[in-house]
């Protein structure tokens, strides 16, 4: 039987099946993780597609030791909104951080609603879009 440790100095493949098993229960979103002292792990797609990933919101979240959710600037989810949280040990030292790219990031419900009438303006061309029944040419 295997045997993985989780540590600050634990490996990229120490995290993997716990990356993989939180990738697998938030949809196949990607997901990265890495601890204090060592590169970490990205997920996506079902795949591990870097074995050495360090993003500057991992570190950031092991630095501050606290939950993060942002946009980042810069690295492989530049533009895409992320949550990190530390892994924290039993006194409540960051030993590491995983993240997720947060898709509740992406829509903010209250600027949609604000916005929902350019929207419908832009896609039907007039507020409110009819609906094809409702339209004059489908009462002739």
């Amino acid at each position: 039987m295997h045997r993985y440790i989780l540590s600050c100095n634990a490996e990229s493949e120490e995290l993997e099946p716990i990356v993989l098993a939180v990738h697998e229960l938030i949809h196949r979103l990607p997901v990265t993780a890495k601890s204090v002292d060592r590169d970490g792990i990205r997920v996506e797609e079902g795949r591990v597609v870097d074995r050495r990933y360090t993003g500057p919101v991992l570190l950031e979240a092991i630095a501050k030791n606290t939950l993060i959710k942002t946009t980042p600037k810069s690295g492989a989810y530049k533009g895409v909104p992320v949550t990190v949280s530390p892994i924290r040990d039993k006194d409540g030292n960051a030993i590491g951080a995983i993240g997720i790219v947060d898709i509740t990031g992406i829509f903010d419900l209250a600027t949609l609603m604000e916005n929902q009438s350019a929207i419908i303006k832009q896609v039907c061309g007039k507020d409110p879009c009819p609906l094809d029944s409702e339209k004059i040419s489908s009462r002739r």
